[in-house]
């Protein structure tokens, strides 16, 4: 509650954890920099330790990044702790932990594979971490505007490197279990229904969006605002329906939905009647039979990074730069393939920067990325204005508050 109202204070549980948590992700990946670049030949061959490196480079570079998204100043840890002085350790700048972040990147993508065999499904590749190295950039471009234009060559650059992949025409399929790890899929977070050895790598997303007649948890619902964002241009998808992501991403009064076997075997009357509560949840990270859904936990991927994601950025990029109709064919891809629409209307700077918001809210609800998409646009404010919050201010709640946790075991800071 205190986080959804932007009441929270530094001693915050949840954001504390997460910060813990990246921080001993960077600390397990500056062990094996340390550790694996002193290795012979005889401990470790030559192409293995390069690996590694090459994951630990991208991992430091990502787990500092999700940091400086979500927090405006962190501690770069860019080496191995060997002793409790080394704890202490201020503040970066912003340019400063940008800095370090995109060069973590940019080695990972010079040293990692273009592809992985099946057996290695899911392990990082140069695509993700130019895709990576792509959106720090573009984000730069804003928050250092009398850098944008070499930010967003930079960012041009690095997309322009994410080669191999293609957009997927089944989009639902990317979330249900389906379709793990596709054509278009850069980098997914890895679950499995299996647990030989003992392993357990299985989530319940499925029942924070299900609604209460599924037996969900019914918590995260689709709101006012998504839904007519989803509707908004009408039925002028193939066969008279609306936009394809709409049905991929959410169960809604539609006839689709009654025409049997769409909601895990259901139909719209079956889950909804006069006295639900909600007329539409998230479909969106559900699994594909009732079998599946039944199961306390499940095994559905979740994607981290996908190409349309690079395609729409790069987009944001060209119009950026004044180069609107180099940014049309983009978006129109994606709005073919996945959304099984037509091609967009208008052609000027502000007609293709208003279609890249309305594609990106569709494109990526329940992925993560819209409050940085309204950072990067300044719109934070208007937004949450907008949906009611009115204890937000981007001044104050644009960024975590550091955790009280290491206020008080690091001498080097003073919030």
């Amino acid at each position: 509650v205190a986080l959804r109202h932007f009441s929270s204070n530094h001693g915050n549980t949840v954001f504390s954890i997460y910060w813990k948590s990246y921080y001993r992700g960077i600390s397990f990946c500056n062990q094996i920099i340390d550790k694996v670049a002193t290795m012979s030949e005889g401990q470790l061959a030559a192409a293995d330790r390069k690996q590694l490196l090459a994951e630990a480079h991208f991992l430091r570079g990502f787990y500092h990044m999700q940091l400086l998204l979500n927090w405006e100043k962190i501690i770069i840890r860019n080496e191995y702790l060997t002793g409790e002085s080394q704890t202490h350790k201020a503040l970066s700048t912003r340019t400063e932990a940008w800095d370090f972040i995109c060069a973590e990147l940019d080695k990972a993508g010079s040293m990692l594979p273009q592809d992985r065999p099946s057996s290695e499904a899911g392990r990082v590749t140069k695509g993700a971490a130019y895709s990576y190295l792509g959106w720090a950039y573009l984000t730069r471009a804003y928050e250092e505007s009398d850098k944008k234009a070499e930010y967003l060559g930079l960012a041009e650059a690095a997309f322009n490197k994410v080669t191999g992949y293609e957009l997927e025409s089944d989009y639902g399929s990317m979330f249900d279990g389906t379709n793990k790890n596709c054509k278009e899929s850069i980098l997914e977070l890895q679950f499995t229904n299996s647990t030989a050895d003992g392993t357990f790598h299985k989530h319940v997303l499925h029942f924070w969006v299900a609604p209460g007649s599924m037996s969900g948890w019914d918590e995260i619902r689709v709101s006012d605002m998504m839904y007519n964002e989803f509707l908004k241009e009408g039925r002028i998808a193939e066969g008279n329906m609306y936009d394809a992501r709409a049905y991929g991403s959410m169960m809604f009064d539609d006839p689709y939905y009654y025409e049997g076997g769409h909601i895990l075997g259901y139909n719209y009357d079956d889950i909804y009647d006069e006295n639900s509560a909600t007329r539409y949840n998230y479909r969106k990270y559900m699994p594909s039979t009732w079998s599946d859904y039944a199961q306390n936990y499940v095994g559905t991927n979740m994607p981290l990074m996908r190409y349309a994601n690079v395609l729409l950025m790069k987009a944001e990029i060209y119009n950026e730069q004044g180069h609107p109709e180099k940014a049309i064919p983009l978006i129109n891809e994606v709005r073919s393939v996945h959304g099984k629409l037509p091609a967009m209307t208008g052609s000027d700077q502000a007609a293709v920067k208003a279609q890249i918001e309305h594609e990106r809210l569709v494109e990526f609800t329940l992925e993560n990325s819209r409050f940085y998409d309204l950072r990067r646009w300044g719109k934070l404010d208007e937004a949450m204005k907008a949906d009611g919050r009115t204890g937000f201010s981007a001044s104050t709640h644009s960024f975590l508050p550091i955790p009280l946790m290491e206020i008080q075991t690091n001498n080097k800071i003073n919030e």
